[in-house]
Order: C-alpha cells, then structure tokens, then sequence
C-alpha cells in the first residue's frame, strides 16, 4: 500500500509498505477519507523532533483522523467486525504509519462507528478535533460563569464553543470580526479582543499563551492545547494543557454529534494521496477555515 511519511524537516513523500497487520485489540480500515491537520505541519516542519518527542528508525506517518471500512480485527475484538464503516483516530507524533495510508491500524478504542447520516468525506474531519475540544473542557471542569475561548473560528476552537455552551458555560469566541456567523453559529459571542472584564476560564485554542492568561480572573482555570507552551500559574490560576487520549465513548459522541448536525463538518480541500504535498502547501494558507481532506 501507499502511505505519506516525512523522513528530514520539510519532506514529504509517498512510500510503498506492507499492508500493517491488527495486533490483540486493534483494527484495521481501509481507509476512504483522511483529514490533514495542524499538528501534521508541525511533524514535517520538524518541531516534534526538535523536542526529543521522535524514535522513529526510518520514516514517521503522518495523518490522526481517518473514515472508511473495517477490513479486519484483531484477536479479543468483538467490538467491530470486517465491513463496519468507522471514524478512526491515529493517535501519536511518533509512529512509522498514519492515517494517510491506504490501510492504518488503530485499537479498539480509537475507532467510532458511522451513522447512515453522516458521509466518510465529513467524518473524517472529526476525530483529532473533536476528541480536542471534549477533553480541553472536561480539563477545565464544572462551567463556573464566562469561558473565553481564543481562536474560536478554528477547528478545535469551533468544536470547543458548541460543547462548552451546551455545558451551560458563557461562552466568548476570540476571532476576526470577518467569522461572525460562524462564532455565533457555535453558540459563541465574538470577541475581536481579549475583554476588558477578566474572564473565569481560558481555553486557548490559539496557544495565546500569557497574553490569554492576563483575560481570566484571579483564581480562574487555563487549559491549552500545546503542553510545551502552558504558561506558569499565576494570581492563584490552574494552569494545564490537554494532551488527547483514545477514548471510544468520545470519539462516539463526537460522531453522533457530528451525524446530528450540532457538529458542523468544514472542508476546506480535497486532494489525491498522489498530490499530499499540494495537501500541506494548502494546509499552510492563511486564513484557512475547514479541513484539507486525502483520498488513498
């Protein structure tokens, strides 16, 4: 099979590999769709590697997110069975495959099964993000009065306004004054500057860092969503960064919510495997809004 890896900063290639096998507990899908995202650029840029976070001998996979077919499981999965359509997360920076493959091989955890409703093409663009925003607001805990939320027209920032307002938080959305009705349509009031009013939580999305740190109250929570870039507590804050885990019961809710519509998907692309680095050159545009999406 094919698959996009990098192997020096800046590289980006299409390789040919054995089809990887399911483990105890894993499955494999044949992947229809594929999502790009930020954190890939940041993988071939070499940002990971600079951190020490890489041990890969040869090659890393890139790509989290991933829709399609079941094409076989594990020994001690009952879960799933060949022929299922799933969202599928890859979780990781450090790891010889990712989900822009032909194939990926994922746990039993890290895959959601896909309502008639709701096309490969949109499930795709749901995993890595989604499963961000859940966790970033079950990091901040009970809603406790005004959440500012920085770089709420992104994809993590979007996804994060719906769920924290469904939560019962007063939601603010830091963006541009141009994604008005896409901030609101989230359940967001927009914000184009950090309020005046200091706010009782952050979820910094944008990775403000301590410019959005300055926004909450004394004694008020920040989550980030970059752990290497948390700013130090200050004024009796909590500070801490959300670090996304497989987790089944999220990735579903997430699927549902997205099948439902509450969850808005948002392409911005769609290239071959063939044109992966006309992908990333996408990806990298200013301004983007939506995914950039990989068909094998």
């Amino acid at each position: 099979m094919r698959a996009v890896v990098t192997t020096s900063p800046g590289s980006i290639e299409i390789i040919d590999v054995d089809r990887p096998e399911p483990g105890a507990g894993q499955v494999r899908v044949r992947v229809e769709v594929a999502s790009i995202n930020p954190v890939d650029g940041g993988v071939v840029a070499g940002v990971f590697s600079e951190l020490g976070w890489i041990d890969q001998p040869d090659h890393i996979g890139l790509g989290w997110d991933a829709s399609g077919v079941v094409d076989a499981v594990g020994p001690g999965v009952d879960t799933v069975r060949p022929g299922d359509r799933v969202a599928a997360f890859s979780n990781g920076v450090d790891k010889p495959l990712g989900a822009l493959a032909g194939f990926v091989v994922v746990p039993t955890d890290a895959v959601a099964p896909l309502p008639d409703a709701l096309s490969t093409q949109d499930a795709a663009t749901f995993p890595l993000n989604g499963l961000t925003a859940i966790q970033a607001l079950d990091l901040l805990g009970e809603p406790a009065g005004e959440l500012l939320i920085t770089g709420a027209a992104g994809a993590v920032g979007g996804f994060a306004a719906t769920l924290a307002a469904d939560r019962g938080w007063q939601v603010l959305g830091l963006a541009r004054a141009s994604d008005r009705e896409f901030v609101e349509s989230a359940g967001a009031a927009l914000v184009t500057a950090l309020p005046d009013a200091p706010v009782d939580a952050v979820l910094d999305t944008a990775v403000l860092a301590t410019t959005a740190l300055a926004a909450v109250r004394d004694g008020g929570r920040y989550v980030g969503v970059l752990p290497a870039a948390v700013p130090e507590s200050v004024r009796g804050i909590d500070t801490a960064a959300i670090t996304v885990q497989d987790n089944g019961i999220h990735l579903a809710q997430v699927i549902e919510l997205a099948a439902s519509g509450r969850l808005a998907a948002r392409h911005a692309a769609e290239f071959s495997l063939d044109d992966a680095p006309a992908a990333f050159a996408a990806l990298g545009e200013s301004g983007l809004r939506g995914r950039v999406t990989v068909r094998p």
